[in-house]
């Protein structure tokens, strides 16, 4: 059976949605959601399973490690290491469309990092996406949602019709013409952006 859709206010999201979406992750589901950037699916970090699950939809292989997303710049800190440099940098570009890539901690699952040890967090400029993560209690893995081509899906009803029965509940916050994240490195008290996405450093 193919997911529900249920329309949310992205900008300011009813707590009731929020607590449905989260009683599906809660459980191992999988989500659609729209953000500052793609909509997104993902999964509660703490399930391997619904990680599992959401690099099979994906149709991506296991050694490209996904993304996940922190509520706020305070809980990035429990999940990479953070020096001066990196706080200083993330917090001008946060919240905001950035991906930033760190050296994980042990609370990471060794699906999420890459040989190094590397993860990549983002603070989305998504006032839902955000919400999600700190009423889950857990970072949220994340993923665009892209039809087998690899093209950003920007509606719920397309998302529904292409991927709905390998998610679970897809979260409506109308149409998203958008741009992926960037994507920036901070290893080694380094900046160096990997990706030029929709987010701009400087502005």
């Amino acid at each position: 059976m193919a997911a529900p859709i249920l329309e949310v206010d992205m900008a300011h999201p009813s707590p009731r949605h929020v607590q449905r979406a989260v009683e599906v992750l809660e459980r191992g589901g999988l989500i659609a959601y729209p953000t500052d950037t793609y909509y997104g699916m993902g999964c509660d970090l703490g399930s391997k399973k619904a990680i599992e699950r959401l690099y099979l939809l994906k149709g991506r292989d296991k050694k490209k490690p996904l993304s996940f997303l922190c509520p706020d710049l305070s809980d990035v800190a429990r999940y990479a290491h953070v020096s001066n440099f990196a706080y200083r940098t993330m917090k001008g570009l946060t919240p905001g469309a950035f991906t930033f890539i760190l050296e994980a901690t042990r609370l990471v699952p060794d699906l999420m990092m890459t040989r190094q040890k590397q993860v990549g967090i983002r603070v989305p400029d998504a006032p839902l996406a955000r919400e999600l993560a700190r009423a889950l209690g857990r970072p949220l893995v994340t993923t665009s949602v892209t039809n087998t081509d690899g093209e950003p899906l920007t509606d719920a009803k397309d998302i529904k019709a292409a991927l709905g029965r390998g998610l679970d509940l897809i979260l409506d916050g109308g149409v998203t013409l958008n741009e992926p994240s960037t994507v920036v490195s901070l290893i080694g008290d380094t900046l160096e952006i990997l990706r030029e996405g929709k987010g701009r450093l400087g502005d």
